[in-house]
């Protein structure tokens, strides 16, 4: 079972973002040094009321101090973006990390993104379809020709092929079956969000595995998961550590409209204990470790990247669980 880090790159309204860059860069530099295996961060616009950096620069930035670990956008919003773009940035990242990017990929859900991007929303699916598409051949082909309906290109060549061959993994999102079955499809590694109670992402992971035995592609090495996750003090009071926060960027999301994954709004404020229970790694360190081993027991899932700061929660208390969680990779390596 290998551990990520999955940044938190949010910041209250109002919230000075001076300091947050060096919070981020130490943050990383602890990981490396606690073994975490990999490093990701998300992507949304026009986030309010979160501040948010952006994924790619960031990446590049932090490209350092993650040296050696597997490093990626988790996810990029596609249907929102230019592919070649896409494409041409991620192959050059893939050259800056040494080949150890992983290229995130999701459909994006929040009609004012859309809106104010100036896409249809009803057109993301097939934008998401082809998108891929017009990636993969950027990265393998000596000369492109596409002609769809959205992106045409005639006898052009990328600026650049990335490092590994055939270019890095495509993880692809989406927390109902049809998403799964077109991850499976289309990419290498399904990747469940938070939002994924533990029960619903093994039974949802092995209709990936199933879909892709379906359309003969080799099994998926990497199973990744987001989950949230902090690592408290033995108290017995680890949720109430975090709730504040934690409770914050749940009801923030709330507040983008809709429903959230499988579970509408409503419950999430109603029930917020419940809703954890089912999706979070929260507890003792000892705890945690029985919490990951039960995902190793009941899922395929082989690789978690652990969320350990939401917006509010200090850096102190931030490193604290990172150092933690350090010890729950020393216990789960035994």
């Amino acid at each position: 079972m290998k551990i990520g880090l999955y940044m938190a790159t949010q910041w209250r309204e109002g919230a000075d973002l001076g300091p947050e860059l060096a919070n981020l860069i130490e943050q990383v530099r602890a990981a490396k040094a606690n073994g975490f295996a990999s490093l990701m961060v998300g992507q949304h616009f026009l986030s309010r009321p979160l501040q948010m950096f952006q994924a790619m620069p960031l990446l590049a930035r932090l490209a350092t101090e993650a040296e050696g670990m597997l490093l990626g956008p988790g996810l990029l919003l596609l249907p929102l973006l230019n592919p070649v773009v896409v494409a041409e940035e991620a192959a050059t990242m893939d050259w800056l990390t040494g080949g150890n990017f992983v290229l995130g990929l999701g459909l994006g859900y929040r009609h004012e993104e859309f809106d104010s991007i100036g896409v249809p929303f009803n057109e993301r699916v097939p934008r998401f379809i082809e998108g891929i598409e017009v990636i993969r051949k950027l990265w393998r082909d000596p000369v492109v020709e596409h002609q769809g309906r959205f992106h045409r290109l005639g006898g052009v060549q990328a600026s650049l092929k990335p490092r590994r061959p055939g270019g890095p993994p495509l993880w692809l999102a989406g927390d109902v079956e049809v998403a799964v079955k077109r991850a499976a499809r289309l990419g290498d590694a399904w990747m469940p969000s938070p939002m994924v109670s533990r029960e619903a992402a093994g039974r949802l992971g092995a209709l990936f595995q199933e879909a892709r035995a379906t359309a003969r592609l080799p099994p998926a090495s990497e199973f990744p998961a987001i989950r949230e996750c902090h690592v408290g003090s033995g108290t017995g009071r680890a949720l109430d550590e975090v709730r504040e926060p934690l409770a914050f960027k749940y009801e923030s999301y709330a507040s983008w409209g809709g429903d959230s994954g499988f579970v509408p709004a409503d419950r999430i404020r109603q029930d917020f204990d419940r809703f954890a229970a089912d999706r979070f790694l929260i507890g003792s360190q000892s705890e945690v470790v029985e919490q990951i081993e039960h995902y190793r027991e009941t899922t395929a899932i082989n690789h978690i990247l652990a969320r350990v700061q939401w917006p509010g929660l200090d850096q102190k208390t931030t490193l604290r669980t990172i150092d933690r969680l350090g010890g729950v990779i020393a216990r789960l390596r035994r």
